[in-house]
């Protein structure tokens, strides 16, 4: 089998370490019987990236195609009929004539995350015409706390989202589409019945990195706080859903001492003013805190494996995760961890045997800490204005959020703005802990077990190597694609895009963060 990996970019993120994790089990795989792997990419992947990549594939042919109308849609200056036309002519150069390519299969990674439909759509087309294998791999979507992407899925020629859903839910014959939590798969197999399949990321337990590494990470660290400093770490980018603020709160309640490092750097426009409203805040009040250490190209830097290994404890705030790989890191890690107990996660965590001692469901702020009037102001200002923007089917959809309407009470520090949020954060962390320890119970003894060095670690399920393992991801991925593709039973099937929004609209999914591209 000739295998197409395709994905807009090559960025460090949860995509890129997903593939990196899966091609050499996919290469291993006899029920696949892979002999040659294409990555296609909208830009060159980092070289020193690429060539570890190629040598965990020894035996394999691998090759690299870019072209930059693969990647975000928003990042091209070309028409959409521009962009349309370049992509038929690679893509026809990248499947070949079409007379039937049975042996090649694409694996195509977030198509329906929006960000380049023309792309989505022209692929589809291109796969079905050659009888070619189309994996659409689905970890984020566009529609989930996203809908600053409509108006660019608009300029791009979708304009309503019944041609949105025909392409990201296509149905042609030769399509799969894979989930990475059993939540949304319920929802796309309820539409597409064996089309669609669960898959959830695979994670290999490595050796514990060497000691002098982790003693490099260490020393590193050092300098980038300047002193010799307990680690606290987030490993992720810099993304409003990340909610990297309460991970700092959490830091500065839980062990004062402590720096609080994040790992990855801002990767799109869109979240730029987030991040430099963190960065601000952070230099004005002298915080113990630096974002985005690993961010840029310099080889000195330590690597995630040392740098996990040398921190005191890892922080996981993320407003929505597709799956929560950190999660499962910081158990193989040994690590610490101190995370929000997401809805779509939890479920499939607990089921591999996960348990997490330091997890929490939200992070209650009492109203002193914060002006309470004008935060109502902003957030119904806010809502209505992104409520507003939303395609009038989905209005109707998107329910007022309780919290709106409360009285004066304890506000989650997830349901306040970057604004309200910074304010707390202004605050005297003492003066904040004594008037919001009394709200969440669980914060005072994991004050003392952090004090004392003793916060619990999630001991790795046997059960989960069997589950997560490599071979069971490409069993999942090879049975998935041989599945035959099923009769509709009437011509007009479930709407898989209507039982998404009416799951991801409704008012306890909404978060102020998330509303707009703004802090």
């Amino acid at each position: 089998m000739k295998l197409v990996v395709l994905h807009s970019h090559y960025r460090p993120g949860g995509v890129r370490r997903v593939i990196e994790l899966a091609l050499p089990a996919l290469a291993a795989s006899r029920a696949l019987g892979v002999r040659e792997i294409v990555l296609v990419g909208g830009e060159a992947p980092d070289p020193v990236w690429r060539a570890e990549l190629t040598g965990s594939l020894p035996g394999i042919r691998i090759s690299f195609s870019t072209l930059a109308c693969v990647g975000y849609r928003a990042e091209l200056r070309q028409t959409p009929a521009a962009v349309t036309r370049a992509l038929r002519r690679f893509l026809a150069d990248l499947l070949g004539p079409p007379e039937g390519k049975a042996d090649t299969v694409v694996w195509a990674h977030n198509l329906g995350l929006g960000r380049n439909l023309l792309l989505a759509r022209e692929l589809v087309r291109a796969c079905t015409r050659r009888n070619v294998r189309l994996l659409s791999h689905h970890h984020d979507w566009w529609f989930d706390n996203r809908w600053q992407r409509w108006p660019e899925i608009r300029a791009s020629g979708f304009r309503t989202l019944r041609s949105v859903e025909a392409v990201v839910f296509s149905r042609a014959v030769g399509v799969r589409h894979a989930t990475i939590n059993r939540a949304d798969h319920r929802i796309l197999s309820g539409a597409l019945g064996a089309r669609a399949g669960w898959l959830p990321n695979l994670v290999i337990r490595t050796a514990a990195p060497a000691a002098v590494a982790v003693d490099a990470a260490r020393k590193w660290c050092e300098r980038q706080m300047g002193e010799a400093a307990p680690v606290w770490l987030a490993p992720c980018r810099l993304l409003r859903r990340k909610h990297l603020a309460e991970a700092w709160l959490l830091t500065r309640w839980l062990r004062p001492e402590a720096w609080l490092l994040t790992t990855g750097g801002v990767s799109s426009a869109d979240e730029q003013p987030y991040a430099q409203a963190l960065q601000a805040a952070a230099k004005r009040h002298g915080w113990r805190l630096r974002l985005g250490v690993l961010a840029g190209g310099d080889q000195t830097k330590p690597g995630i494996p040392a740098l996990l290994a040398a921190s005191e404890a890892l922080l996981l705030t993320s407003l929505q995760e597709g799956f929560g790989l950190p999660f499962l890191e910081a158990s193989a890690a040994r690590r610490p961890l101190i995370a929000r107990r997401l809805p779509q996660v939890a479920p499939d965590l607990a089921s591999f045997g996960f348990r997490f001692p330091q997890s929490y469901d939200e992070l209650w702020i009492a109203p002193e800490l914060f002006d309470h009037r004008a935060e109502q102001q902003r957030q119904a200002q806010r809502w209505s204005t992104w409520r507003a923007a939303l395609p009038r089917a989905c209005q109707a959809l998107a329910t007022r959020p309780p919290w709106l309407d409360d009285p004066l009470s304890p506000r989650a520090f997830s349901r306040l703005t970057l604004v309200a949020q910074l304010e707390v954060l202004a605050h005297d962390a003492a003066v904040s802990w004594e008037l919001c320890a009394p709200l969440n119970p669980w914060l005072r003894s994991a004050r003392a077990r952090a004090a004392r060095g003793a916060l619990s670690v999630s001991p790795w399920p046997r059960t989960a190597d069997q589950q997560l393992g490599p071979a069971a991801y490409a069993s999942r991925l090879a049975r998935l694609l041989r599945q035959p593709a099923p009769a509709d039973a009437a011509s007009s099937p479930p709407s898989a895009g209507r039982a998404f929004l009416r799951a991801r609209l409704g008012g306890g999914n909404q978060y102020p963060l998330l509303w707009t591209c703004t802090p």
